[in-house]
C-alpha cells in the first residue's frame, strides 16, 4: 500500500466527524455478542483495504456492527463478507475463501475493498450529513488509485453515492439506473458495475446466490484485465 492511502487510512481511523456513529462503536464494543465476548474489538471508523496498484474496487455501504466494526477490515468476520470471499476465491480475485481477521492470511489479487461510510449506522441507516461527513475518504481513495478500471458497487446506496462523486466532478447526462449486473462507462473511462448485496437478507430470499454473484465478478475481472 502506498503512503498517500497508509496516511489517508491513518487518518480515518482517527476521524471524530460524526458523534452518533463514534458514540455507537463505543457501545458496541463495550456490548459485545455472545459468540464474541472474549475478543478484543476495533471498535474505530474502519479503512478500505487491498492492492495499491488495483484494478478492480468493491464498494459496500458501511463496516458491519460485529464484522468490520469488530475485527476492523470491511466485510471481514459477518455473514456477507463470507459469502463475498467465497466468490473472490471462486474467481481467484483472493488467496482464500474466507476473511476472519487482520492476520488471517488473506492477499487480494489486484483489488481494493472499501465502504462508502466508514464507521457502522444505527440500525444501518447513515444519515445525509454523515454521508456527506464520509465522502471526502471515498473521493480519497478514488483519487489515490490511479490504475482502476472497473468498480462494483454492493448495494444501491454505495452505486448512487458512486454516481454522487461522478456528478460532482463532471458534467454528467446519462442516467444511471441500478440493475444487478448492468455496465456504465464513467467519465474517467472507469467502468461501474452494480451489484446486488450479499447480505443475508438478499441470500434467503434469492436475489443474489453464489452462481449470480461468481457471473458478475468474471465479468469484472475480465473487463479489469488482470
Amino acid at each position: 500500500m502506498n503512503i498517500k492511502i497508509k496516511k489517508l487510512n491513518n487518518t480515518i481511523i482517527k476521524c471524530k466527524k460524526c458523534p452518533r456513529l463514534i458514540n455507537f462503536i463505543k457501545k458496541i464494543k463495550t456490548k459485545k455478542r455472545k459468540q464474541n465476548i472474549n475478543e478484543k474489538y476495533w471498535g474505530k471508523p474502519v479503512p478500505g483495504f487491498g492492492e495499491k496498484n488495483a484494478k478492480l474496487l468493491i464498494i459496500g455501504l458501511a463496516p458491519a456492527a460485529h464484522g468490520g466494526t469488530r475485527t476492523g477490515r470491511a466485510f471481514t468476520g459477518d455473514k456477507s463478507g463470507d459469502f463475498l470471499f467465497k466468490t473472490l476465491y471462486q474467481t481467484k480475485i483472493s488467496n482464500q475463501n474466507f476473511s476472519k481477521n487482520l492476520n488471517d492470511g488473506l492477499k487480494l489479487q489486484s483489488t481494493f475493498i472499501t465502504n462508502i461510510l466508514k464507521c457502522v449506522p444505527p440500525d444501518d441507516r447513515p444519515t445525509n450529513i454523515e454521508i456527506n461527513n464520509c465522502s471526502h475518504y471515498f473521493s480519497s481513495e478514488l483519487e489515490f488509485l490511479k490504475n482502476l478500471r472497473v468498480i462494483v458497487t454492493l448495494g444501491k446506496v454505495a452505486f448512487d453515492n458512486c454516481i454522487k462523486y461522478y456528478k460532482k466532478k463532471y458534467p454528467i447526462t446519462l442516467k444511471f439506473v441500478f440493475k444487478h449486473g448492468r455496465k456504465y462507462k464513467l467519465p474517467d473511462g472507469r467502468i461501474l458495475i452494480p451489484s446486488y448485496h450479499p447480505s443475508p437478507r438478499n441470500v434467503n430470499t434469492r436475489l443474489i446466490n453464489q452462481n449470480k454473484l461468481n457471473r458478475l465478478f468474471y465479468k469484472a475481472k475480465n473487463l479489469a484485465k488482470f
